[in-house]
């Protein structure tokens, strides 16, 4: 629900109201005619068709910001547009195309982005609604952009050159064509994977029509491999074509040539072509015939499809309009392909290309698969014979039941015809879920086999994470939303985003949670790019996801404080022990168990007696109120919790408080203990939600002036943030509001007592800092630093399949051990290059200066915010945290 306004004397001239509460309160808008707003702004109104209540919303948020312009390099037209964007995502009303304000304001695709998220001066400027859009906007422009790079490249290699420019005719109706495939067959038109391989499909259904000397060789002799001589009737009469043997629909050999040259896997674009491609041609009556399109018919039906998506006119990628195109230095660099180390020629080495990259990754996860099967292996089905009950029925069952659930998701999200496709990434999925499953059963640790594997969540589990990574490995699922989900949304949910998958399998993140270490101990082949999103998934149901109403976790914790005091969940003298990470899926799903019971059998003993063990808690005296087992699950969980929700803080701490180090331990003391002993205030909230009010608390208490608009601006340069965690905090049921108001209405209300004896003389003993590894998952075959070097890794070879090309690392450089390397000036530029330490600081933390709060914030109306004025800090900030990286990598190395 949007947060409730406050009854406060302000006039709506004086601030904007909440971007979220707006939408619904047009009537309260102010009352505004043309002679009150600019007449240049009024024409740019009207060359857009926008209406009144558009023009009028956009002239106030025009007025708000318009304090800050010596912070927006940009004119005053442009400025205008990016309000109007704003004004009518907000609320929803069609009067324009992007590309119909990008050209009234001479922007292109990514200016105009960055100027819009510039406007975010006011924690109400940009609502939820309005950064989701723009958020979809930049994923679709990556997405069409990196497409029509391919296209032109790929095309170069079709298309042979003719003097009447009929081959740009035959690429400029086939890509409108592929506009229009994708625009209709897809609802997540962002769908890197899927959309590329409709490419293919329409290329391939252009190819085939081409006369032979508009192809080249390589693409002629494709087709005269499948097709039948034209029978004489057809070379008496042309006329006569018609009634010659309807073609395939899909020219197969030619499909694979395709689908060979762009690294693609033929079977997916086959399916692709047969379930979605064939009823977009149908619609055009095209499948049967042989000639090509109408282009004014393409056109037409596209832009229909462009207006009505008020979004960017694709066509303008094929006429190189600037509003669309990168500048081309940008793209020739993108698009180069990585050329094999020359004796006498210097070669750039550029990043790999998204749709490269994209094929690579399932390239390797195909590969990691191939033998694996559909079914348990010997071994596994062995596994099943062996326990109590024999669990393969139930898992069968299971696995039908949760792939129809899951193909049918898939569809409604990605579009109508893609539930084979669905289906597709399920198999995938299932030959992950065993092939992990029998690497889990073959650990040295001995646990009971029989009572996990006939564990339903256990499998439900497994088999999610097996999914998610299947559909991160394919480019859909990622981390938009920061777990968020407060639905009222679109009636077709078009985000599989993590953590869509657990509402698909209707599983409790916290029991997701459980498996995702073991998992990646389990699957060595695991990409670092899948390790990283399964690490984030996981951070993600500790800050979030596991603490909404329905979690189990409530529960667990409900019977340990049940338990008594000394039954905590975690003790804080265990955080300056490191993070051991040998816990088996059988720890945590046959937990609780309290640890030093385990009994360990041998390897010939049956492994019921260590469940019974370890389940039945000991016998308690006479007298004492029985302990429920401790929950290793639950241990594990907050042990793990502790050192994310330190990691941050110090984070924050070092954008903030570098001048008041002894702050530090305070405020982490403070947020421990809300964890601890006050975790209902978790409940439907965000860990950083608790971190920053913790940090106002302590700096209010210590005077230190430190203001809410300050944090929030600070914490918005962390990584992984949303705004929502600011924007949109529980206040009571059903009811949100601001970071501000939880810290006066419920945070404050329920830690005073606490909060203030850190300002007494005898304050609380600090709670221990957690002892912080490097990374939680560190395998032999991650890439290891060269010593004494900053940017130098060497990584073993993880697949003889992959070669240095398709290996292309994202460097200036490939060395290939083993191939001729050529003069000698090229190790002195390798040398240079390993000796430049300067580069390794040039990512996220670069943050400039101290942070300038956020103005215009609501925080501090109406004396809500009591602290007056901003903590001043000394230095840089990014000089501090170079400093500190630095230091790091320095222990690191002793390490």
């Amino acid at each position: 629900m949007p947060p409730k306004k406050r009854n406060s004397g302000t006039t709506q001239s004086k601030e904007l109201k909440s971007a979220e509460s707006a939408s619904t309160d047009k009537k309260e808008s102010p009352k505004l005619t043309h002679r009150d707003k600019d007449a240049e702004f009024v024409t740019l109104c009207k060359s857009l068709h926008v209406t009144d209540l558009v023009c009028d919303r956009a002239w106030t948020l025009w007025k708000t910001v318009q304090d800050s312009m010596n912070e927006i390099a940009d004119s005053e037209k442009r400025v205008w547009g990016a309000c109007l964007f704003v004004s009518g995502a907000d609320m929803d009303v069609a009067c324009f195309t992007l590309t119909q304000v990008l050209k009234a304001v001479s922007l292109n695709v990514m200016q105009f982005v960055d100027l819009v998220r510039k406007l975010d001066v006011n924690m109400d400027t940009i609502s939820t609604k309005v950064n989701s859009a723009l958020t979809r906007l930049e994923k679709k422009y990556n997405v069409t952009l990196a497409l029509y790079q391919r296209f032109e490249k790929t095309c170069k290699k079709i298309f042979a050159l003719v003097s009447d420019d009929q081959e740009r005719e035959t690429m400029r109706s086939c890509w409108t064509m592929f506009l229009l495939a994708k625009g209709r067959a897809l609802q997540m038109e962002d769908d890197l994977v899927i959309s590329f391989q409709l490419l293919l499909c329409t290329l391939e259904s252009f190819i085939k029509r081409c006369p032979p000397d508009l192809l080249q060789p390589l693409y002629k002799s494709a087709i005269s491999k499948v097709q039948s001589p034209p029978t004489r009737t057809s070379r008496r009469n042309q006329s006569k074509a018609k009634f010659r043997p309807p073609e395939p629909e899909v020219d197969l050999q030619l499909l694979k040539t395709l689908c060979e040259e762009n690294e693609c896997n033929a079977e997916e674009v086959k399916n692709v072509y047969q379930t979605s491609f064939s009823t977009f041609l149908d619609s055009l009556d095209f499948s049967r015939s042989s000639d090509f399109p109408q282009a004014n018919d393409l056109n037409q039906q596209y832009e229909e499809h462009y207006l009505k998506s008020r979004d960017i006119d694709g066509r303008l990628f094929f006429d190189g309009d600037e509003t669309v195109l990168l500048p081309k230095v940008e793209i020739s660099q993108v698009e180069r392909t990585p050329k094999k180390n020359l004796p006498d020629e210097d070669v750039l080495i550029p990043p790999q290309t998204p749709i490269r990259a994209a094929m690579t990754s399932i390239q390797q996860l195909r590969g990691d698969l191939t033998s694996s099967g559909d079914q348990p292996s010997t071994n596994l089905a062995t596994y099943f014979k062996n326990c109590t009950v024999d669990p393969t029925q139930a898992v069968l069952k299971r696995l039908e039941t949760l792939g129809q659930a899951f193909s049918q998701r898939f569809g409604q999200a990605v579009g109508p015809r893609c539930v084979v496709l669905g289906w597709q990434r399920f198999k995938l999925g299932v030959r992950l879920y065993y092939k992990v499953m029998e690497a889990m059963l073959k650990s040295p640790y001995d646990f009971d086999s029989s009572k996990l594997l006939n564990d339903s969540t256990f499998h439900t589990s497994l088999l999610a994470c097996a999914l998610e990574v299947v559909m991160a490995t394919y480019g859909e699922s990622s981390f938009k939303t920061g777990g968020y989900n407060h639905g009222g949304g679109d009636p077709v949910e078009t985000d599989v985003c993590f953590p869509w998958i657990l509402d698909v399998v209707n599983l409790a993140a916290f029991d997701f949670y459980k498996v995702i270490e073991s998992f990646i101990k389990a699957e060595p082949t695991l990409s670092k790019d899948i390790v990283k999103h399964l690490e984030t998934c996981e951070n993600l149901i500790m800050e979030r996801i596991a603490w909404r109403t329905d979690s189990p976790l409530f529960e667990l914790l409900t019977q340990e404080h049940e338990g008594g005091a000394a039954e905590q969940v975690e003790t804080p003298a265990s955080f300056s022990q490191p993070l051991q990470h040998n816990h088996t899926a059988a720890d945590l799903y046959l937990s609780p168990m309290r640890p030093g019971l385990r009994v360990l059998p041998s390897p010939d003993s049956p492994a019921t007696p260590s469940s019974q063990a370890a389940s039945q808690p000991p016998a308690q005296p006479a007298g004492q109120t029985p302990h429920h087992p401790k929950s290793n699950s639950l241990s594990l969980f907050y042990k793990k919790l502790y050192r994310l929700a330190y990691t941050r803080l110090k984070i924050l701490c070092s954008y903030l408080l570098s001048s008041h180090p002894e702050l530090e331990p305070i405020i982490w003391t403070l947020f421990q203990h809300t964890l601890q002993h006050e975790h209902e205030l978790m409940r439907d909230r965000h860990l950083d939600q608790l971190m920053m009010s913790a940090m106002y608390a302590i700096c209010k208490v210590k005077s230190v002036d430190l203001r809410f608009k300050t944090i929030v601006t600070a914490y918005k340069n962390m990584p992984n943030t949303n705004q929502e965690t600011f924007k949109h905090v529980l206040i009571t049921e059903g009811h949100y509001d601001s970071i501000i108001v939880f810290y006066n209405q419920v945070f404050m209300q329920k830690l005073k007592t606490n909060i203030l004896q850190y300002a007494s003389t005898r304050p609380p003993t600090l709670s221990p800092i957690p002892q912080i590894p490097r990374s939680p998952y560190k395998f032999p075959n991650s890439p290891l630093r060269v010593p004494g070097s900053n940017n130098v890794y060497i990584s073993p070879l993880k697949s003889p399949r992959m070669s240095p090309g398709i290996m292309t690392p994202r460097s200036r450089m490939l060395v290939s051990i083993g191939e001729s390397f050529g003069l000698s000036n090229r190790f002195q530029k390798i040398n240079q290059m390993v000796n430049s330490s300067d580069r390794s600081f040039k990512r996220t933390l670069d943050l400039g200066s101290t942070p300038k709060p956020l103005k215009r914030l609501r925080f501090d109306v109406d004396g809500q915010d009591e602290a007056d004025g901003r903590l001043v800090t000394n230095g840089s900030t990014r000089n501090r945290m170079q400093e500190q990286k630095m230091k790091e990598d320095a222990e690191s190395r002793k390490e």
